[in-house]
């Protein structure tokens, strides 16, 4: 937005021209679905509400993503429209140096947008992240984020917002050789967790034995964490957390 005259403006003409999309698309396939679905084709009779229900919102200026069906069947239909406008957005405000730290007037109209339109927005510097890779030494980094009064660097702060904004959250398993860290989405179970490092984990599992990041660094590891009773084992119901370091124990 550095530079910009109207921020807001110029990310409404965007959603505007992608919300056009789709309505075309879907305008150019609805007619083929529906004759299917009258044709008595049960693929048809069941995506054709859903689409009806994004064309109906796209053509009253309205993006894709304000009809998402809650229901899970429905939503696998609505994710298989490929539209555009049902993605969320992540807006990134480039300012000034000055402006790192705090924002400025036009990165507060996007903020205000975004949180309207229920997205996110991250304010980021160009010339300040160019300088960071500069320097190779992560102490070298700590100490000019902090002279400009950052915490992190934009980058980080541009995969939090987009984990944030796809419910999304990492969890770790660690080894003697190696650890790993994965990805699974906010309120999966532990058993769907276990499935992303290979999906026979899911179907065999038993138990995991689960520790928080905060916990496992200030043990020194899984050892004394076990001994401090900072690890626990928990069960198929268990929700994972963001920043669990977990041992899966399943069966073979």
């Amino acid at each position: 937005v550095e530079g910009s005259i109207d921020p807001v403006r110029d990310a409404a003409t965007v959603e505007t021209e992608l919300m056009i999309a789709d309505l075309e698309s879907l305008e150019r396939r609805i007619v083929p679905l529906q004759k299917k679905a009258q044709a008595g084709d049960r693929e048809a009779k069941a995506l054709v509400p859903v689409m009806e229900s994004a064309l109906k919102a796209l053509q009253a200026g309205k993006p894709a993503r304000s009809v998402k069906p809650s229901d899970p069947e429905q939503l696998k239909l609505f994710h298989s429209l490929f539209l555009l406008t049902a993605k969320p957005v992540l807006y990134v405000c480039n300012v000034d140096e000055e402006s790192a730290a705090t924002g400025n007037a036009y990165s507060a109209q996007v903020f205000e947008y975004a949180k309207e339109e229920g997205n996110e927005a991250v304010v980021i510097s160009a010339e300040i992240e160019a300088q960071i890779a500069a320097l190779t030494d992560p102490e070298e980094q700590k100490e000019f984020l902090k002279t400009l009064g950052l915490e992190e660097t934009g980058l980080n702060r541009i995969i939090k917002a987009g984990y944030n904004l796809l419910s999304l959250l990492t969890f770790f398993t660690s080894g003697p050789k190696e650890a790993h860290a994965w990805t699974v989405h906010k309120r999966d179970l532990a058993p769907r967790a276990a499935g992303v490092i290979p999906s026979d984990f899911e179907k065999g599992f038993i138990r995991a034995e689960v520790v928080s990041y905060a916990d496992y660094v200030a043990c020194g590891g899984e050892s004394k964490a076990r001994e401090t009773g900072k690890l626990r084992t928990e069960g198929k119901g268990y929700v994972m957390q963001d920043g669990d370091v977990v041992h899966f124990l399943f069966n073979v």
